[in-house]
């Protein structure tokens, strides 16, 4: 039972609708709301709750269900603004896996899919007391609760008695209770994004009458863009802002409002945000600085902001950001104060930072990619790419995401979210801070290899999000993404009117992964027939500086023919004898029957589209064009990238056997009694541990003398390793704490009182152990970020692994797919395989250590740093030798996997 009230199981929540509420524990002083909510509540609500037209409970009933031990007895509320409005209950039965439920929700909160919520985080809390099963009884007249059990994705076994629904059902997760938890988070979300991009109307706050300030530009912009509703200025004291009526407070417009932007100073911001609570405001986008970039003061200024806004059921974009842009028709919105007009589009836009924001939209216009929305999130006190994502994935009018990200608010979800997504629209990123300063100290081999960036790396390519270092690159793949196909294949075709500029594209795609193959014969052929008689056609195809327009439109239209070409370069060096708008022309038309080809175009020294209006190109593709053949390849190499990651499977945690978590819990929660702090894990613990999810490892034991050695070694079997039993020694090697090969009882015993002598009390006694098959050392290990959680290691392994630095990292939980690339993913990789005459070794052994491993990471959070080191593979499997695990008490939520709003 805990002791006190449960402050960890709070939490903001998104509705069905994209509103916000906050879920938390019932507590005494609640009964005044809670009677409150009964006397809200109409006479048929009461009647499906408690089975009789009862009037509202007395004190005392108040007490009973206000007075709960958190653990026998629970219920949650969920408060809107001051009002409780809903509550979930559970009683547990003389049976204590088992307890009864029940639900009651305000009258105008049904249907926002708050009851479904509530059981989740109920389930959830109960799981975690030992509850297994809940029991329900409802009439049959109350169709929405029992639609809520039935949404929930439990299977729900229902008996009719007596004129009463009674239901059970198991509340472990299932993958059916999974997908529908997601799917609802989903819908949450992405409606809850909608209400802030597509306002029906925008109040203004701190809208000023004088010009060149943010709050009279960012005014003007909502009218001059044509918003397609109504917007509000509001100002203390002015009668009209931009001819336009103003108001001195929110709460003096007689209208609706759906988002307000706030323009005021940071000290104010506060009370305009609490006039908006009472305003029913549905969204904030704050634009004022002087937060949590500020220091502490302004970090504990900005929660208070987020605090009431979720309390009150607002989402909120920022504080310090650069406003949102949505160029659909029916919206036409521009609530930014940048001193233009974004370019429509259909790439979705979210950058961190603000400063860079206006110069980013800027840019994009110049070079002709159009945005289809774009937000600024600032400091993301609330609102993150997360959100927006979930938004972006359903939006008709979004073909692209891009995202600049100087930080992840919750990875795993991004993780998650991306993977999906990334599917069905490319996600590009630039992710600021690659520095090896941020490379935390770390004692462990996994933990000194698994850096921030590395790790930042693994997410994004488990996810399939195609990272970039610059902005720069940024635009370069999204205008490919945006304008061409995903090449089936990396065989790319160059023209050029220059032979200079041809080898350099050919160098750089070769530099970026890219083939460039000799062109068919039968191409050839057909290219010698109409170019000059100096041209080059082996590929790249150099049509020299005379080349007209239409030998430009002839020559693309033929190699794109070829069937051995995935991808074409047109390059254009502007000679005095052809114009470049025909060449473009040219370019256009005869990349008109490209299919699945993509095609992109480098103008020396210009930047955009390959044509002057590419609106105008009639077969209805943009060819992007560079200024530099080494962009074009770069972003083309991309592409090609991100096509054969889509046509890779995608991949499915599978079943293991062999695993024991019940006994793998036990042991950790012994080993860390009386270890506040953690502790390493003795040797033979530790491979206790691994040996609970079916890990392979080589047979030791402990002895605490050199003759208990001896025997040991005796019964194992001969040869036998000779090892240190304390966990505290890292690097056993490094400190003469391992013999290895020892044959005999004799040298057995000398070894032991070697290794005595030499490290004294820190010995710990020792652990003998079987000598394992010659192979190939490999590393396998585990991380606990904090930010990312639990990453799995593989590489290659022994007292080199540092030196080496040839890993690869991937991001619980570990599908089969990961597990089969990972393995073949290092530049050592040919060595698992049979290199140079040595024998392959059990290459799906390792895989299988790998995905074990892994779910070690998932079941067991505990495991701050762990060391599979070496895992020996040989030709007949592969079997830890050393083990090294590091405990720390839990620090997760214990809400993990719950629908939940980011802690603020």
């Amino acid at each position: 039972m805990p002791a006190a009230y449960p402050a960890q199981w709070e939490s903001d929540v998104v509705l069905a609708d994209g509103g916000t509420v906050h879920i938390r524990p019932i507590r005494p002083e609640d009964d005044d709301a809670l009677l409150a909510l009964y006397q809200r509540m109409s006479a048929d609500s009461i009647y499906l709750r408690f089975f009789s037209p009862v009037s509202a409970p007395s004190a005392r009933q108040l007490e009973r269900l206000t007075s709960v031990d958190y653990d026998e007895t629970l219920a949650l509320v969920a408060e809107l603004g001051d009002d409780i409005v809903a509550v979930a209950r559970y009683d547990r039965l003389n049976d204590p896996t088992r307890a009864e439920v029940a639900f009651t929700v305000q009258d105008d909160q049904q249907g926002r899919g708050l009851g479904t919520l509530m059981l989740e985080h109920l389930a959830g809390i109960a799981r975690q007391q030992g509850i297994t099963r809940f029991v329900a009884s409802t009439l049959p007249q109350n169709r929405k609760m029992l639609e809520v059990f039935r949404n929930a994705g439990f299977e729900v076994d229902r008996q009719f008695a007596e004129g009463v629904v009674e239901l059970a059902f198991p509340i472990a997760p299932t993958a059916a209770s999974r997908a529908a938890q997601d799917q609802r988070e989903h819908q949450a979300e992405a409606r809850s994004m909608a209400r802030l991009l597509a306002p029906r109307s925008i109040a203004v706050i701190g809208a000023s009458r004088q010009p060149n300030t943010i709050g009279h530009e960012l005014f003007r912009n909502l009218i001059a863009g044509g918003f397609n509703g109504p917007v509000y200025p509001v100002h203390p004291t002015a009668a009209s802002i931009a001819s336009v009526r103003a108001w001195p407070s929110v709460l003096a417009i007689p209208d609706d409002i759906d988002v307000a932007i706030i323009t005021v100073p940071a000290p104010h911001v506060l009370d305009v945000v609490r006039e908006c609570a009472q305003k029913r405001v549905n969204g904030l986008v704050i634009i004022t600085a002087g937060f949590a970039e500020t220091g502490a003061e302004g970090r504990a200024a900005e929660r208070q902001v987020a605090e009431i806004a979720r309390r009150h059921g607002m989402r909120l974009v920022g504080p310090n950001c650069m406003g949102v842009v949505n160029t659909d028709r029916a919206v036409r919105m521009n609530g930014t104060f940048a001193p233009f007009t974004p370019r429509p589009g259909r790439v979705a836009f979210s950058s961190q930072s603000g400063a860079l924001g206006i110069e980013l939209l800027a840019q994009a216009s110049a070079i002709g990619l159009g945005v289809s929305s774009f937000v600024s999130v600032g400091n993301k006190a609330d609102v993150s790419s997360n959100d927006l994502m979930q938004h972006w994935e359903d939006d008709p009018g979004t073909d692209v995401i891009l995202l600049y990200l100087e930080s992840f608010g919750n990875p795993r979800k991004f993780a998650r979210l991306a993977r999906r997504i990334s599917r069905t629209k490319p996600i590009v990123a630039v992710k600021s801070g690659r520095s090896r300063a941020g490379t935390r100290a770390a004692s462990s081999h996994t933990a000194a290899l698994a850096t921030p960036d590395v790790a930042v790396d693994a997410l994004f390519r488990q996810a399939g999000v195609i990272r970039v270092d610059t902005m720069e690159q940024l635009f370069d793949t999204a205008q490919v993404l945006v304008n061409q196909p995903l090449p089936p294949g990396r065989r790319v075709a160059i023209v050029s009117n220059g032979g200079g500029p041809g080898i350099l594209a050919a160098d750089a795609c070769e530099g970026a992964g890219l083939e460039v193959p000799e062109l068919a014969a039968a191409t050839q052929v057909a290219l010698r027939k109409f170019v000059s008689p100096d041209a080059s056609v082996g590929n790249p195809v150099d049509l020299v500086a005379s080349a007209s327009a239409e030998v430009y439109e002839r020559a693309v239209r033929t190699v794109l023919a070829d069937p051995g070409i995935d991808a074409l370069v047109v390059i254009f060096v502007p000679p005095l004898v052809t114009r470049a708008d025909e060449v473009a022309a040219a370019i256009n038309a005869g990349a008109a029957d490209a299919g699945d080809k993509p095609v992109v175009a480098c103008f020396l020294g210009r930047q955009g589209l390959a044509t002057e209006a590419g609106d105008a190109v009639d077969h209805g593709r943009r060819i992007p064009s560079y200024a530099f053949p080494e962009s074009a390849a770069a972003a083309l190499a991309r592409a090609a990238a991100h096509a054969e990651w889509l046509r890779r499977p995608a991949g499915s945690v599978p079943a293991i056997g062999g695993i024991d978590v019940e006994r793998a819990r036990t042991l950790v929660t012994d080993a860390l009694r009386g270890h506040p702090d953690g502790l390493w894990l003795d040797p033979d613990v530790a491979m206790e541990l691994c040996s609970c999810f079916g890990i392979p490892n080589a047979r030791l034991e402990r002895a605490g003398t050199a003759d208990d050695a001896a025997a040991v070694a005796a019964k194992l079997g001969f040869p036998v390793a000779l090892k240190a039993a304390s966990g505290a020694i890292v690097h056993k090697s490094d400190v003469g704490a391992v013999t290895l090969g020892l044959t005999s009882p004799d040298a057995v015993r000398e070894a032991f009182r070697a290794m005595a002598a030499r490290l004294g009390d820190a010995m710990g006694g020792a652990v003998v152990q079987t000598m394992v098959e010659p192979g190939v050392e490999t590393i396998v290990g585990i991380t606990h970020d904090p930010s990312f959680g639990p990453l799995v290691l593989f590489g290659m392994g022994g007292t080199a692994a540092e030196l080496l630095r040839d890993t690869a990292l991937r991001i619980v939980p570990i599908t089969d797919v990961d597990a089969h690339e990972v393995v073949r993913s290092l530049k050592t990789s040919p060595m698992l395989m049979g290199y140079r005459g040595a024998p392959a070794v059990d290459v799906a052994a390792l895989e299988d250590v790998v995905l074990r491993v892994g779910r070690l990471a998932d079941a067991i959070p505990e495991i701050a740093e762990m060391d599979c080191n070496p895992v020996i593979a040989s030709p007949r499997g592969a079997a830890v030798v050393d083990a090294r695990i590091r405990l720390v008490p839990p620090t997760e939520s214990p809400l993990q996997g719950l629908r939940r709003m980011r802690a603020i």
